[in-house]
């Protein structure tokens, strides 16, 4: 066999076992999902919150426009994602998160590499940060009701009619909302915090909620698997990308965009400082800031790309905005206080 046949062989043997190496670290894996190349040269490792069933259509089809990539994709929860990089040292290229708050403090912090394309120059400025964070998708927030619980009967569309709703029917409601616990989900936290920015309306709901013995969740999707089998009948500030999935797959519930305000959330990539595959990141981040420029994929994953006029067209709207801003709730000071509010409205102690 000649060298350089040897050494294509070698590399490509390299690289798969690379890929089911994992960086040491003390992370809690969700799901770890390998795509081996069909001729391995290199590994791409992404570290994400992003789970396995809108994602990987995506990655599928990077990896169709880039054969020689073995794809490497962890799945995490979004505060272990950000420890895993802040503390424990964990070597990836990309990091993909929900909480675009820690996304911000980690490039904010310095664990993020600069990187500039014509791809990412295509982003409107709200969608991009010091050309180290860079949103690929607008998600809105949304607020789920099961049909059990809600045939023929009427359907709260802003936080006061919610509000007085729950607070009219305790007995219908007891026990059957859900919502995040704060103290433990990044992504959950963000959201509450964003709606503390533009309304006082989060404390009278969640002093109601909290009366009401309100169930309290890490995920989206425990709380649309709970709506599914009858064990909620409200589930308050669940992912609208993943609801829409699920409800195009099972049904049985629907999803209420709010009219006084949605929150939409940024799904954001940043290339890592200690990135090993530079070149491969700089390609999928690239892949990912026109996502919009290819239907198909965006069809398949069913996560909505960045869309400057769809966000005009309606104004309940609310793009949380990148930078600096986001890093208030995450001081010490501020985050104890805010949660210390949080369980005093939610658990009524």
């Amino acid at each position: 066999m000649r060298l350089d046949r040897l050494s294509a062989v070698l590399i490509g043997w390299l690289a798969v076992l690379a890929a089911w190496t994992l960086p040491a670290t003390a992370l809690e894996i969700e799901e770890r999902l390998v795509l081996e190349a069909q001729t391995p040269r290199s590994v791409l490792r992404i570290l994400s919150t992003a789970d396995r069933a809108p994602f990987e259509p995506i990655l599928k089809a990077f990896q169709a426009e880039n054969p020689d990539v073995t794809i490497d994709y962890t799945i995490a929860g979004t505060s272990d994602v950000m420890k895993a990089v802040s503390e424990d040292g964990a070597v990836f290229d990309l990091v993909i998160s929900s909480a675009m708050d820690l996304q911000t403090k980690l490039a904010n912090d310095g664990f993020a590499r600069t990187y500039r394309s014509a791809a990412t120059d295509s982003l409107p400025d709200w969608a991009r940060w010091r050309d180290q964070l860079f949103a690929f998708t607008q998600e809105p927030v949304v607020l789920i009701l099961s049909d059990a619980a809600f045939a023929g009967q009427v359907v709260p569309t802003t936080r006061d009619e919610l509000i007085e709703l729950l607070r009219d029917e305790p007995e219908r409601f007891m026990g059957k909302v859900g919502t995040y616990d704060v103290r433990t989900s990044g992504f959950g936290y963000l959201m509450a915090t964003q709606d503390s920015r533009v309304s006082e309306a989060i404390w009278r709901l969640l002093e109601v909620i909290g009366r009401l013995d309100a169930r309290l969740y890490c995920c989206s999707g425990d709380m649309l698997r709970d709506i599914r089998s009858g064990k909620l009948a409200v589930a308050y500030n669940v992912l609208g990308s993943y609801a829409a999935a699920e409800l195009r797959e099972t049904g049985g519930f629907r999803i209420v965009h709010m009219k006084d305000f949605a929150n939409v959330m940024l799904r954001t990539v940043l290339i890592l400082d200690r990135a090993e595959n530079v070149a491969d990141a700089q390609r999928m981040v690239d892949f990912l800031a026109t996502l919009g420029r290819r239907p198909d994929v965006v069809a398949a994953s069913g996560l909505p790309p960045i869309d400057d006029a769809a966000l005009r067209g309606n104004v309940a709207l609310r793009p949380i905005r990148l930078g600096p801003g986001l890093l208030v709730y995450l001081d010490r000071l501020k985050r104890r206080s805010f949660l210390r509010n949080w369980e005093a409205s939610i658990t009524q102690e």
